[in-house]
């Protein structure tokens, strides 16, 4: 697929694209002879994490780290899972912080009725 393809198909900006993999938060994408972007089920993948992964809020730089040891190997496994347990707990903080501010509102909301 061709950037303006993954573009479309995942709702991001062909720059946002580029800073992904400038920054090493997708592996690099493999170019054709023309110097062109080809991105294949690797890619994509990847791109599905980091959209999923920055919308809980997890940073950039924490994927680029990520994926920096999947680029190590298998031996990197026990450190990737201590990474994403770190970033479930933080995500797991949140949620618990928002499910309070959401309690807050419904009981000021419920004051007008």
């Amino acid at each position: 697929m061709t950037i303006a393809e993954v573009s479309r198909k995942y709702g991001l900006s062909i720059d946002t694209l580029r800073y992904y993999e400038r920054v090493g938060a997708i592996p690099p994408v493999p170019r054709n002879k023309s110097g062109n972007r080809e991105y294949g089920e690797e890619q994509c993948r990847f791109i599905e994490l980091v959209r999923c992964m920055r919308a809980a809020g997890i940073p950039v730089e924490t994927l680029a780290e990520y994926v920096a040891l999947c680029g190590q190997g298998e031996a990197t496994a026990p450190k990737r899972k201590q990474l994403l347990l770190r970033q479930r707990e933080l995500l797991s903080a949140r949620i618990e912080e928002m499910q309070l501010t959401l309690q807050r509102l419904e009981t000021k909301i419920a004051l007008y009725d």
